[in-house]
Parts: structure tokens; C-alpha cells; sequence
């Protein structure tokens, strides 16, 4: 396949097509979005408070985190309330046997727990008045937190997000009787999801009028919703004489900044709510003159299995395409 330079020519009302990322993006070279769904972007210039959103962190962190926080929360709650015993008086908490200091505080922090979780064994109690006032304190605290410890919880758990897995690299293989852009999909849950959508749109750095400007073209795709989304799913943009890719090497990609933006949307019939996810393809992530290998397995009969691990399996084909990487 032999891909010559194309020239756009764009009318003057069609110079910028926004996404909402601005003009400024296109002075930069970083990706506009990276591969786990986020924007590539830093927000700079708030007071730290206003921009703190801990409880937005919280759902949506990953969970070894969310859980990490948890426990070391337990603990230092604990721990600084068993200081506190220690220091009104060990013998202000009657049923503590212990001789030792040592002793004492992790019996003060065995007390401080069941204070904490309401759960009041009844062998170590609080006496005196300004122990018991710590004690209610602290169960008043435990209350409230193991109520927004349940909200978090809830709120991760009826968050529904897609697990969607992307091929490593995109690639540009033959196509009937040309050449087409592709990627692979499949889910990684095994929940439903129907009334699947996917937009791919190429970002492109343009010298408009003596000035570079990152231009987006949507790519039209062979397919841009499937009903059903048991299996994987090849997305194919195919190079005709009306594709942004039509008559672009692979060095016209380097010298433009190229990347491939990709939003999918979906129906998940488990929580019967719409999803989606983001992922994006820069142009060192596009091999050129391979194809995808199959990824079916047939080893038992009346089912049909893939291998997910060949998701981005590649066969380099023996014919040339210009511009390879």
C-alpha cells in the first residue's frame, strides 16, 4: 500500500473543531487522553481545600487502596484514643491486668476498638467521668464512621464503570480491496452489555494560515454499534479517498502528533444503567502491515470460547505497507 502526503482543504469555519480541550493543546505533544480512561490534564492555581474532593477519591480509587485506607484509619483512630486513655489514667478503665506499660497501651487499644464498633464486651469498661466522656466520644465517632465507611461502600459498589480491554496496538492491515484502521475490544466482565457504541476520532496537528492548530476528524467506521457484546470486537475505520488517513505515511503521523481518541458507551444490563470508557492509540502505538490473530478457541463443542490473552496478538504479513514502523 502506497500512502502519499494528502492536503486538507478546510473552510475558514471549519479551522477548529473543538472537543473541549482548547487551543492551547495544540502546542503539546503529551497525549490529550491516556490508556486507563483519564484525561491527561493538570489543574493548577486552587487553594488545596477547594480542590480537595476526599470523597470523591474515595470512590474512585482502586480498592487495595480504598481498603489500605480503611485499615489505617481503624488504626489511628484507635491509637490516638488509646493515648488518651493512657494518658487520663490507666486505672481509670477497670478489668486491664497488665503490668507493664507496653501491656497497658494495647489493652488501652483493645478497649478503644470495642468503644469504637459499639461491640462493648463488658470485660474492660470505662470508670470515672472524663473516661466515660472520651468513651462516648469515640463510640459517637465509631457510629458515624462505620455509617460513611457503609455510604462509601455502597456508593462504589453502585457505581457501575466499564472494564473494557483494548488491543496493545491499533493497526493498519489490508481491508477487501484497501487498507483500514483498526483496534480490538472485549469486555473483561463477564456482565451483559448491550447497545454497544464506539466514536473514533483522529487528532491531528494542521498548519492553518501560518499557524499549527490541532485539528479532530471523525473516522467513519465500518460499524458503530453492536447489539450484542459477548465476543471481542474489531473496530475498523476503512482508508478510502474520504479518510483524514488517505495519503498519510506513518512519518505524516509522527510529524502531526497523532492520536487515535476512542469513546465507547454501552448498556449494562446488570445495573440498567449506561456506561462507557475512554481509551486513545498514539501514532508509535500503531504497527503497520500486521493483522490481528484469531483469538477463538475451539476445544469444546456447542460452546464458543476466546482466549483474552491474545487480544493483541499481531501477524506481520509479508506484504509491505508504506510508511512501516
Amino acid at each position: 500500500m502506497s500512502i502519499k502526503k494528502k492536503k486538507y482543504s478546510i473552510k475558514p469555519e471549519e479551522e477548529f473543531q473543538d472537543l473541549g480541550f482548547g487551543v492551547k493543546v495544540a502546542n503539546q505533544s503529551e497525549r490529550l487522553i491516556n490508556q486507563d480512561g483519564s484525561f491527561n490534564v493538570e489543574r493548577r492555581g486552587l487553594p488545596f481545600f477547594q480542590s480537595l474532593s476526599f470523597y470523591h477519591s474515595l470512590l474512585t480509587i482502586s480498592w487495595w487502596k480504598f481498603n489500605l485506607i480503611i485499615v489505617i484509619s481503624f488504626l489511628v483512630i484507635n491509637t490516638s484514643f488509646a493515648s488518651i486513655y493512657i494518658l487520663l489514667g490507666i486505672k481509670n478503665i477497670e478489668g486491664i491486668t497488665s503490668k507493664t506499660f507496653v501491656g497497658n497501651f494495647f489493652d488501652a487499644i483493645f478497649f478503644s476498638s470495642q468503644t469504637f464498633t459499639t461491640v462493648g464486651y463488658g470485660a474492660i469498661h470505662p470508670v470515672g467521668f472524663w473516661t466515660n466522656i472520651v468513651a462516648s466520644i469515640e463510640s459517637m465517632f465509631g457510629l458515624s464512621g462505620f455509617a460513611f465507611a457503609t455510604g462509601l461502600l455502597y456508593g462504589r459498589f453502585s457505581h457501575p464503570n466499564a472494564k473494557i480491554l483494548f488491543s496493545k496496538n491499533a493497526i493498519v492491515a489490508p481491508y477487501k480491496d484497501m487498507y483500514a484502521f483498526e483496534f480490538r475490544i472485549a469486555n473483561a466482565r463477564k456482565n451483559q452489555l448491550i447497545d454497544v457504541e464506539v466514536q473514533t476520532i483522529l487528532s491531528l496537528k494542521e498548519q492553518i494560515d501560518g499557524r499549527i492548530v490541532k485539528q479532530f476528524h471523525e473516522l467513519k467506521l465500518e460499524r458503530t454499534k453492536v447489539n450484542f457484546f459477548a465476543l471481542s470486537w474489531t473496530i475498523v475505520h476503512p482508508i478510502d479517498k474520504d479518510s483524514p488517513l488517505d495519503g498519510l505515511h506513518y512519518k505524516d503521523l509522527i510529524d502531526s502528533d497523532a492520536e487515535f481518541l476512542i469513546l465507547l458507551k454501552a448498556f449494562d444490563d446488570t445495573f440498567s444503567q449506561l456506561v462507557h470508557t475512554r481509551f486513545s492509540y498514539k501514532f508509535n502505538e500503531v504497527r503497520w502491515g500486521a493483522r490481528f490473530k484469531n483469538i477463538f478457541v475451539d476445544d469444546k463443542p456447542g460452546i464458543t470460547a476466546i482466549d483474552l490473552e491474545k487480544l493483541s496478538d499481531l501477524e506481520i504479513l509479508n506484504s509491505t505497507v508504506s510508511g512501516n514502523n
